[in-house]
């Protein structure tokens, strides 16, 4: 049978439902877990801020169950592919996945996606949180692509089979509602679109059988804004500020979300094991309001006043080291990552008087941890996130505030 791509998770579903002669496939996975914070109430993108009398927790970070469904014709190709996820916890119950793809079966290159999946932005925003070595995304990618899906559609080009090298390029192009899954409706008449270009896992015989893989992904999306008062970071004088546009033409003006990326992936074989190497890094343009630079959900309003759009300049980035210790049971995880939201304001420029917030602050994490995967079924996180922002002239972020955080999981997935 000819797979579209085994290295993610709907290709090993298909070949899972292909070789045991099944169109059905069910999984899923939960994630218990405890934390504990630096802080009480302290605000974190580590699973959610803590309420303001606490610094541990036990919560069900995740509870997935998802099903796979693969029609298949007389010659035992893929005709059509459909996926539902849900995820329930004691916050209640979520659809995550619910898409169908369907392919053509003459060329072998073209599949079409519709429905509500995971945008083809970048590495860390589509890899499975079952799979990823840290407990989150890191804090760039829950920003800027929050909760990873939307709805839209989504054209896939690439070859069913792997012997030429043109033939482990991908392309993927979408079109999306943009504010996703944070949101219960779309609220303006602009779509975003989407486009990733990677070159899937490839062997590299000159590098001892090391596999590589790498991407570019682009975002050109917007919000439409309801108000009239727009802020912009511009420079007046000999700094920067954010500057009010207060013109009766910003109503229904679009305001951008451009960003750009590149990532890849190195990993080589040890005797017992992996030692791999990845990184992300994205720059662009974000709209979105004073308080955060996160992707509003719904159109921001207060008190029945429809609040002004904020545009920054932006760029982050992460970097992992994966480790196997002597067998494949026992893993080291190290991981930085960097967001900065305001890319031309930095350190005591960011103060109230200039017009800046709390989101303007760049962040900066190191992650340390270690995974024990007891079997196929059963996997243990220990994991400890030290986390620093910028020191600035607002009011409670002189200095680093306290939120470096502890976690300690268990996955069970079947």
């Amino acid at each position: 049978m000819d797979l579209v791509d085994t290295t993610n998770q709907m290709g090993k579903g298909m070949l899972s439902i292909y070789e045991r002669y099944n169109r059905v496939r069910i999984s899923g996975y939960i994630q218990p877990q405890f934390q504990v914070i630096s802080k009480e109430g302290a605000e974190t993108y580590a699973g959610g801020n803590f309420s303001s009398l606490s610094n541990n927790r036990f919560m069900l970070r995740r509870g997935r169950l998802r099903v796979d469904y693969a029609h298949l014709n007389k010659n035992n190709d893929p005709t059509s592919y459909f996926v539902f996820q849900f995820d329930g916890t004691e916050r209640g119950v979520a659809i995550r996945d619910f898409w169908g793809r369907f392919y053509e079966n003459k060329f072998k290159i073209f599949a079409l996606t519709t429905g509500m999946f995971a945008r083809p932005f970048g590495h860390e925003v589509n890899l499975s949180s079952a799979n990823r070595e840290s407990p989150e995304r890191g804090r760039m990618s829950q920003i800027l692509m929050k909760t990873e899906r939307d709805i839209g559609v989504m054209l896939t080009v690439t070859s069913r089979k792997a012997q030429e090298w043109h033939q482990m390029l991908k392309f993927d192009l979408g079109v999306f509602n943009g504010q996703g899954m944070s949101g219960p409706v779309d609220y303006d008449s602009h779509k975003d679109v989407i486009s990733r270009l990677s070159l899937k896992p490839t062997k590299i015989r000159a590098l001892g059988n090391a596999t590589v893989s790498a991407a570019m992904s682009g975002y050109a999306g917007g919000i439409v804004s309801q108000s009239d008062v727009l802020y912009s970071t511009r420079r007046s004088g000999t700094e920067y500020q954010a500057v009010r546009d207060s013109s009766a033409a910003n109503t229904h003006k679009t305001r951008p979300r451009n960003y750009a990326g590149a990532d890849f992936q190195l990993s080589f074989p040890n005797r017992k094991g992996e030692t791999e190497f990845r990184a992300e890094y994205i720059k662009g343009r974000q709209t979105a309001t004073f308080g955060t630079s996160e992707t509003p959900g719904t159109y921001p309003i207060t008190n029945g006043i429809k609040d002004p759009l904020y545009t920054r300049s932006f760029d982050g980035a992460y970097f992992y080291f994966l480790q196997h210790l002597g067998s494949l049971e026992h893993q080291f995880v190290m991981k930085y990552d960097w967001y900065d939201p305001n890319t031309k304001v930095s350190g005591k420029q960011i103060s109230a008087q200039n017009g800046f917030g709390k989101a303007d602050l760049r962040y900066n994490t190191l992650g340390m941890g270690y995974i024990y995967t007891a079997n196929e079924s059963l996997k243990f996180i220990f994991y400890y996130e030290l986390v620093r922002n910028e020191k600035s002239a607002l009011a409670g972020y002189e200095s680093d505030a306290s939120d470096d955080v502890f976690t300690a999981r268990v996955q069970y997935n079947f």
